[in-house]
């Protein structure tokens, strides 16, 4: 008696649990058929929205004025009451731009002017010894006579010749001046810048016996 008593209330107990498990699953699938389990999760945990938000761009604002510029009033410097002269110094080696002065070409060099050449002897000039005075000669006289003659561009004496120092003897003296007097046309004229000119010189002439 006892025995059944158990069986029974263990079968009571399964059954009821059994019973709640069949319950529960057709209260689960009722709510998920009529949107009542939707409606406890929204409340419990409202549904996340998501807002677009449009990113506003920054537009580029031009830049600032520049700040006016202030004029300065000009600054009057008074002259100064002593002026010194100061010696501007020209010799320098620095580097000065010439471009702008104008360029002075040296004047032209003369030309060379050929230096003056002296009387001088040509041809057929005469030998003293052909005016020897024979007199002189026999005496044993000799000596030497200065005479002064000027001979033209032509080669020809353009004066009478003249004793300027004696020989010491009038008759070599006389020879002298009659030797000169015989050169005549005989001389190379003197020259002047390669032109012949009138010339007068000192024509030493020397009686020596041989």
């Amino acid at each position: 008696m006892t025995a059944y008593v158990q069986d029974s209330s263990f079968l009571t107990r399964r059954g009821a649990v059994l019973a709640a498990i069949v319950a529960l699953h057709v209260f689960l699938i009722w709510a998920l058929a009529s949107g009542l389990a939707r409606r406890a999760m929204e409340l419990v945990a409202p549904p996340i929205s998501a807002d677009i938000v449009e990113e506003i761009k920054k537009q580029d604002l031009p830049p600032p004025p520049p700040p006016p510029e202030l004029e300065r009033p000009p600054v009057e410097v008074p002259p100064p009451d002593v002026q010194i002269d100061m010696p501007v110094e020209t010799n320098t080696t620095a580097i000065q731009d010439v471009t702008d002065k104008p360029v002075v070409r040296p004047p032209p060099k003369p030309a060379a002017s050929v230096a003056p050449t002296t009387i001088g002897p040509g041809r057929g000039m005469p030998s003293p010894d052909d005016y020897y005075p024979g007199s002189a000669r026999r005496l044993g006289q000799e000596g030497t006579a200065m005479v002064s003659l000027c001979v033209g561009p032509d080669g020809k004496l353009s004066a009478a010749p003249t004793v300027s120092k004696s020989s010491g003897t009038a008759s070599l003296d006389e020879a002298a001046v009659k030797y000169a007097q015989a050169t005549s046309g005989h001389w190379k004229p003197a020259t002047e810048d390669g032109k012949p000119i009138n010339k007068c010189n000192q024509l030493p002439v020397k009686f020596k016996l041989n």
